[in-house]
């Protein structure tokens, strides 16, 4: 075992144990069934001190990088899908910061300080027909006397709903028409004019809850405001952070996803057997076939997952070929998770149609990778630009 496998056990160790993890498969079942949110999880990671993996140690933190909470959110995946995406968004927000304060930007301390105090951020970037995402709003926001903001949209698959405190998001300040500005900053959950749904009825990762927000004039102290950027594609180094972040993260849930759907094909080929040839499935070439197939394709998103987050911890610079690869490595692994769950799912014969199996459920939180943005029709553009069209 090299001595950064070593590092990795260690940390699985600490804040995954086993017996831990067994707990999160059989819980995320009930989650499912019950479309419920994950507390008990969320409640046990917090404690283990999972939020703050994030966190420097000048903030009393563990201070891990990126590649390391992209492994743990593999094996969280592989028990607890849904838990694993909500627990994302948090994530997602502090990792963005460690990126920044890597790069010299330490203008979002404060974003330590508050995860160790028990905040729980969420992301609030995702807008109904809003396809340019980190490049546009349609959520508006008034300035203030001071340098404030009131901010008003409406926020979609907002994971973490029922416990978040803290929200990211970004809207269009439009009071000089001729020099509009996109505003980043955070929100607070006890602020006036936040109000969340109570709607979340879809067919996988039930227990992310991640439902519609809906701001109204929700105030944005001065002092939270992260960045006033030109709408459209100006490079920044918050955008930056904000984007590896999320893709890569996300891309190590399905990754998660994804090895969970080889195991639990695994065990049903030697679960079953054949009646017409006397022997164990496992032992059926066509099987055989299936399963050697998506453990192939497999192997190549974890190893593309490893590659990036060490890229982007080592300070390495893509420059324009960072889109490229962190888009790449989402898609990838979202691809993967589904066609794994398939193959689970056909391993596992008439009882995994049941939905309560575990196969059937892997196959539905699976399936939300395709609304993650960018969605593959979407990002062809640019890989196709990227090889086609005139520097």
């Amino acid at each position: 075992m090299t001595d950064r496998e070593a590092r990795h056990a260690e940390l699985a160790e600490r804040y995954l144990p086993d017996a831990l993890v067994e707990r999160f498969r059989e819980r995320a079942a009930v989650y499912d069934r019950e479309n419920r949110f994950c507390d008990e999880d969320l409640a046990e990671l917090r404690e283990r001190g999972y939020l703050e993996l994030f966190v420097p140690r000048e903030y009393g933190g563990p201070g891990l990088g990126l590649h390391e909470v992209s492994r743990l959110q593999q094996r969280l995946a592989g028990a607890a899908p849904a838990t694993a995406l909500a627990v994302n968004m948090h994530l997602m927000c502090t990792g963005v910061v460690q990126a920044m304060f890597a790069r010299g930007d330490r203008s979002l301390g404060y974003v330590f300080e508050e995860a160790r105090a028990g905040e729980i951020f969420a992301f609030g970037i995702s807008e109904p027909a809003n396809d340019w995402v980190l490049q546009g709003s349609r959520t508006v926001a008034e300035p203030q006397d001071g340098g404030a903001y009131r901010v008003s949209g409406v926020k979609i698959f907002t994971s973490l709903s029922p416990a978040w405190t803290r929200l990211i998001v970004h809207g269009v300040d439009a009071s000089d028409p001729e020099r509009p500005e996109l505003i980043y900053g955070f929100l607070e959950r006890s602020a006036p004019g936040v109000a969340v749904s109570d709607h979340w009825d879809v067919l996988g990762m039930r227990a992310s809850q991640s439902r519609t927000t809906t701001l109204d004039r929700v105030p944005m102290r001065a002092d939270r405001v992260a960045r006033r950027l030109p709408p459209g594609p100006h490079p920044d180094l918050l955008t930056f952070a904000i984007a590896a972040n999320f893709q890569l993260l996300v891309g190590s849930v399905y990754a998660g996803v994804a090895r969970r759907g080889l195991e639990v094909a695994a065990e049903a080929l030697r679960r079953r057997g054949s009646a017409r040839l006397g022997a164990p499935l496992a032992e059926v070439p066509e099987m055989r076939a299936r399963i050697a197939d998506a453990h192939m394709a497999f192997l190549a998103v974890p190893a593309q997952l490893d590659a990036y987050t060490r890229d982007l911890d080592d300070l390495v610079d893509h420059g324009a070929g960072w889109p490229l690869r962190l888009v790449s490595a989402r898609l990838n692994a979202a691809d993967a998770a589904r066609r794994t769950a398939e193959t689970a799912l056909q391993c596992a014969g008439g009882g995994g149609f049941e939905s309560g199996s575990e196969a059937s459920r892997l196959l539905r939180d699976a399936t939300a990778g395709l609304f993650h943005p960018p969605s593959a029709d979407a990002a062809r553009p640019m890989y196709a630009a990227a090889l086609l069209d005139e520097p």
